[in-house]
């Protein structure tokens, strides 16, 4: 109990209790020692109650606040100082209590001062106004309760004198390595199987060398570091080699290793402890008694010694690269990360389980992994699973080497497994891998897709509400931060639970895209020149021009086969593949139709031998789908032809009328001359609509023309440029000319006046054809400014398009004027939130990340489509 060297260690997650009778100096040391936002006193407390911090009536309401708060900062993984008397038994017990319910440990200063002195200081405050007495009684109350102290669960006692000097030096725990940031290679259980370890370390690239005093060197080109997640013995046939290599490199800081219930099974029995020697455990005990002293480098009861120590020394868990990364052998929930107490190690060590025992006489256990929403990469073992498999950003690595499955290891951050066979099988496993998997995934699918069908996907049959709903902050890998409003996810909820096709296809929406500064070109609202004026000005030199097509923004993913839509997208039965609009509707109402059209995209892919060349089973295309009417066929009648043929008919009624008033000698010349520049301007407007629309029959008749490859297999393609895009698209259209068209374009050096005109013609020649104008787009697929991105594309829309868009007489000299004014910095704005989005949501599905992480940002780009911008820009 009490401190020598008045250097006080306090663990830096601890609930630390200052104890003793009022006027000991607790307020006095906790101000001195500690932030004021760790301390919790209970006077303070009464007082933002009452108003008055000497108010015992509110004691009882000061300690429930006092607990609250305690509880609160405990489960952030704060410090937490409790200013306050401590001195009966019952009081200190809650909050130890509440220490161990938050996994931190318990420390009590206790400050130890003779009735005198507190006599003396109490005499001297202003601040209390209670008789002497009490100081009496707290003081022989403290006594008493210092006897029990250490029974009650204290991890750290300091016995100090309030009148010295101390420092208090805050314990970083043993599992906190988050300075440890470097690239690891880590593996599952090895049960004693050295030879396989020595082939996945060599497969790894590490050379793996004996050395003259018997121990091993082992080194890697790119200085690499493994982590062993613990069971490194029992049940195979080389247990104490194993030992002998993992201690060596952990000795040469070449490896970390975390505790597993068999190693600490193996230290109790090397302790002299009473251990039934099963489970293995026997085959490992033989082992090091037979064991040749030249494969381990000296005698037998010197290496068991070493191995005791080394044992010993190993911990729970580790937290590594700054929080994000746990290892642990059995697993470990997101509250218990860098914790230390009894509970934590027995979870890391044994998982947790129900108390019953299976038909396998093995205890049956938790899936924690399934309720796993933290952000930390958590990969363990100890359960062996056929093949190591993503869960909610948990992995389980042990494959069942011992029992001829596989030794595994995750290549972090590169998320690589890598195995080697088992060389034979050392034990029969009492509970064969297939039901393990199967209860893993909670053994709830058909026995049609039980071998395809992930453990991710099957989790992700409901999405988690939570996650969209309110004010939400995506942080996406390479972009920063995206802020969607309260407002905003509640607008995209009500479109996605309405109209939305299945969540599970839902992977990507396409982002918005801005028009151009307003044109400075006389009777022009937007021009190619203000478009390659921004790229220029952006150190842009090329890009390319591809016409705009008047059509529907669809997205198309296309299975090789049916089954993928199970495997890799997780649907409950088979399926082609969809198409779907940039609101995730379905495009066609008529799953008939889809199917037709998915074929026709189908076939031209596998003739191409697109499967073959980007070595997958599924694409994600992003196009346009024409024509306009064919989706926007009602939206045409009720809205632009319902304008067009009342403004016609009203329009030639009040020509008719003028020519009579004409007749009868009025003078209404300048009257009728705006009536007829009016009618000829409704004319332009039907004309403009009507050249984006035609009949179609079911799938005849419709084109889709696809701009980017999104995504296959494992693998995005933003980092590919658009000549890569449009030479990979054509290499597949022209397999299927009828219902797959490649877009027109041109590239353009913006160094050269001549094919910027050249482009500028052609754009002329384009909307003066009535066709909807050019998006123009840098060369590569991403580009940055000044650290910042820039548009990934900006749209520039020909003039009698622009009517459909603002109206059939927009271009008068007074409407053009005013239309210029227009402001479009939030639209690029969200241009480039909506682009973070759409390739964060991607990266995560290519990386299997949980279908709540990827629907943030699917639900986020539809969020932002809410945002209060003119929608005609």
């Amino acid at each position: 109990m009490n401190n020598s060297n008045n250097t006080l260690k306090i663990p830096e997650i601890s609930l630390v209790l200052l104890v003793g009778a009022s006027s000991s100096g607790k307020s006095t040391f906790a101000k001195n020692h500690f932030l004021s936002t760790e301390v919790i006193s209970s006077d303070n407390c009464r007082a933002l109650i009452s108003d008055d911090e000497n108010n015992l009536s509110v004691t009882k309401e000061a300690f429930e606040v006092v607990h609250f708060l305690a509880k609160k900062r405990l489960e952030l993984g704060k410090l937490v100082v409790i200013d306050a008397l401590n001195i009966r038994k019952e009081d200190r017990q809650k909050l130890v209590q509440l220490a161990k319910d938050n996994y931190a440990l318990a420390v009590a200063i206790v400050l130890d001062n003779p009735i005198k002195i507190l006599l003396e200081r109490h005499e001297n405050r202003t601040d209390r106004n209670f008789p002497k007495g009490v100081i009496d009684k707290q003081y022989n109350d403290y006594k008493q309760s210092l006897k029990s102290l250490k029974f009650e669960g204290f991890n750290y006692i300091h016995r100090i004198n309030p009148r010295e000097e101390y420092t208090i030096l805050r314990q970083k725990l043993w599992n906190n390595k988050q300075e440890e940031k470097g690239t690891f290679d880590i593996i599952g259980d090895i049960h004693g199987c050295f030879d396989e370890l020595v082939e996945l370390l060599e497969k790894l690239d590490y050379k793996v060398e004996r050395i003259e005093t018997g121990n091993y060197s082992v080194t890697h080109s790119e200085n690499r570091k493994v982590i062993f997640l613990g069971d490194l013995t029992d049940r195979g046939n080389k247990s104490p080699k194993v030992l002998r290599l993992v201690m060596d490199m952990v000795n040469d800081k070449k490896a970390f290793c975390v505790c597993g219930n068999h190693d600490d099974k193996l230290k109790k029995y090397l302790l002299g402890k009473n251990v039934n020697l099963n489970h293995g455990l026997e085959k490992t005990v033989l082992q090091l008694d037979d064991i040749e002293k030249e494969d381990i480098g000296k005698n037998t009861d010197s290496f068991k010694n070493e191995v005791k120590l080394f044992l010993s020394s190993l911990i729970s868990h580790y937290v590594l690269d700054g929080g994000k990364l746990v290892v642990v052998h059995a697993g470990l929930p997101e509250n218990m990360h860098g914790r230390a107490s009894a509970s934590v190690r027995a979870f890391c060590l044994f998982g947790e389980t129900t108390g019953e025992i299976d038909e396998f006489g093995l205890p049956v256990r938790y899936n924690w992994a399934k309720n796993y929403r933290g952000k930390a990469t958590v990969v363990y073992g100890h359960t062996p699973v056929p093949n190591a498999e993503w869960l909610n950003n948990t992995i389980n690595v042990d494959t069942g080497c011992v029992f001829g499955g596989k030794l595994t290891a995750l290549r972090y951050p590169e998320k690589e497994l890598v195995s080697v066979e088992s060389k034979e099988i050392y034990e029969i496993p009492a509970k064969p891998l297939e039901v393990e998997l199967e209860e893993l995934n909670g053994n709830n699918i058909s026995d049609y897709n039980t071998n395809i069908l992930s453990i991710q996907q099957q989790q992700d049959d409901v999405l988690n509400i939570e996650s969209i709903l309110g004010k939400y902050i995506v942080q996406t890998q390479n972009f920063g931060k995206v802020i969607i409003r309260e407002q905003n996810s509640v607008a995209a909820l009500e479109v996605m639970s309405r109209f939305a096709a299945n969540p599970k296809w839902l992977i990507h929406l396409p982002p918005t895209m801005s028009p151009p500064e307003a044109s400075k070109e006389v009777g022009f609202l937007e021009h190619p020149k203000e478009v390659f004026d921004y790229y220029h000005k952006k150190g842009i030199r090329k890009v390319v021009c591809q016409e705009k097509h008047m059509g529907s923004r669809a997205l198309a993913i296309v299975c090789k086969n049916d089954e993928v839509a199970i495997s890799h997208f997780g649907l409950s039965k088979p399926a082609k593949g969809i198409i779907y609009t940039r609101t995730g509707r379905h495009f066609f109402n008529d799953e008939s139709h889809e199917n037709a059209f998915l074929d026709e995209i189908h076939n031209a892919l596998t003739k191409s031998n697109f499967w073959e060349r980007h070595d997958t089973e599924w694409v994600c295309l992003d196009g346009e789908l024409l024509p306009w009417s064919a989706k926007a066929k009602e939206l045409i009648i009720r809205q632009y032809a319902a304008v067009g043929s009342a403004a016609s008919l009203g329009i030639s009624g009040a020509i008719d009328a003028l020519k009579r008033a004409k007749k009868r000698g009025l003078e209404v010349d300048s009257i009728e001359k705006t009536f007829e520049t009016r009618q000829n301007q409704i004319q332009k407007y039907i004309e403009s609509y009507r050249n984006y629309c035609r009949e179609t029959n079911g799938i005849e008749g419709l084109v889709f023309a696809p701009f980017h490859i999104l995504a296959t297999n494992n693998s995005t393609y933003f980092d590919k440029s658009h000549d890569w895009h449009l030479n990979e698209i054509g290499a597949f259209c022209k397999e299927n000319p009828t219902y797959l068209q490649v877009t027109n374009h041109l590239f353009v050096d913006l160094d050269n006046d001549e094919e910027k005109q050249k482009a500028i013609d052609w754009w002329l020649s384009l909307t003066q054809k009535g066709g909807e104008g050019m998006v123009v787009k840098p060369i590569d697929y991403l580009n940055k400014y000044k650290g910042k991105l820039i548009q990934p594309a900006i749209k520039c829309r020909g003039s009698e398009y622009l009517r459909i868009i603002y109206g059939a007489e927009y271009d008068t000299a007074e409407n053009l004027e005013q239309l210029k004014n227009r402001f479009i910095k939030k639209k690029r704005e969200l241009a480039i939130d909506e682009l973070s989005l759409g390739i964060e949501s991607l990266e995560r599905f290519i990386k299997k990340e949980p279908l709540r992480n990827i629907h943030q940002c699917v639900f986020g780009i539809l969020a932002l489509e809410s945002e209060g911008v003119d929608p005609r820009l």
